[in-house]
């Protein structure tokens, strides 16, 4: 009996470890009438990378993070390494979130605000709390033609089974990934991948790959949390450049 017991027992903690690598196992993900996965919804990062997409431990206003970065290392050339920690030490003034500008992508995704997808078969929009941010994601369809930046940059989105794959170019070299002026060029190209692992959850995978910048491509990943607060919708967020809203920038006194 007792050896049963421990069988039963052993056999629970089997199912209970797979159900926690797996956690889409027995559960349908909900589809839409195509049947495409439905990713619909309010959702939201739940982490520190808008403060630095690397480990960091906590300083006054900045809270510690174990990091996002594939590696926990951005391959940069060696004059972007120092021109990194020339706009690290210049972030108060020079971090265009500071300014009040779109952040771009990836960073809109992880910064600490909530935002919304609307999903249709040939068209995805994302809404963003942050300064009514909206992205355009036109599907089975190329990039435009001739040379354009954009904040956000021009994105273009296709499925690989139940994978979610945007390819996003043209963009502006004025935006950062983070509040430690990790940057990149106008060259930056980004391949986000979304994939539903549950009906509340979606893997988020960011290829980075800017041949002016870095020396190889490098990657980001993060869960995505589905907001199930009832009522839940997005808020408003008005940004002033300088102003309250920025006082994790303000240079010690």
């Amino acid at each position: 009996m007792r050896t049963r017991l421990i069988g039963l027992i052993i056999s629970g903690t089997a199912i209970a470890i797979m159900a926690l690598a797996n956690p889409a196992a027995g559960q349908a993900l909900p589809r839409t009438a195509d049947g495409k996965p439905d990713v619909s919804g309010i959702w939201q990062a739940v982490n520190t990378a808008n403060w630095n997409v690397l480990a960091h431990g906590a300083e006054k206003d900045v809270p510690a993070g174990l990091g996002v970065v594939e590696g926990d290392a951005i391959p940069y050339q060696p004059w972007a390494a120092a021109k990194q920690k020339e706009n690290f030490a210049n972030r108060a003034t020079a971090d265009p979130e500071s300014k009040c500008f779109l952040p771009g992508v990836p960073r809109i995704t992880y910064m600490p605000y909530p935002f919304q997808i609307f999903q249709t078969p040939k068209h995805i929009a994302i809404v963003y709390e942050y300064v009514h941010a909206v992205r355009q994601i036109f599907m089975d369809t190329p990039h435009l033609e001739g040379s354009v930046e954009w904040w956000m940059g021009d994105s273009r989105g296709h499925w690989e089974g139940d994978t979610l794959v945007v390819d996003i170019v043209d963009f502006t070299d004025q935006t950062w990934f983070d509040r430690t002026g990790n940057f990149h060029s106008a060259a930056l190209h980004v391949v986000e991948r979304y994939t539903p692992i549950s009906a509340n959850n979606i893997r988020y995978e960011v290829t980075i790959e800017d041949p002016k910048v870095f020396t190889r491509p490098w990657k980001m990943s993060m869960p995505l949390y589905r907001r199930l607060d009832q009522p839940m919708r997005l808020l408003e967020y008005e940004c002033y450049a300088f102003g309250l809203e920025h006082t994790w920038l303000r240079p010690p006194q």
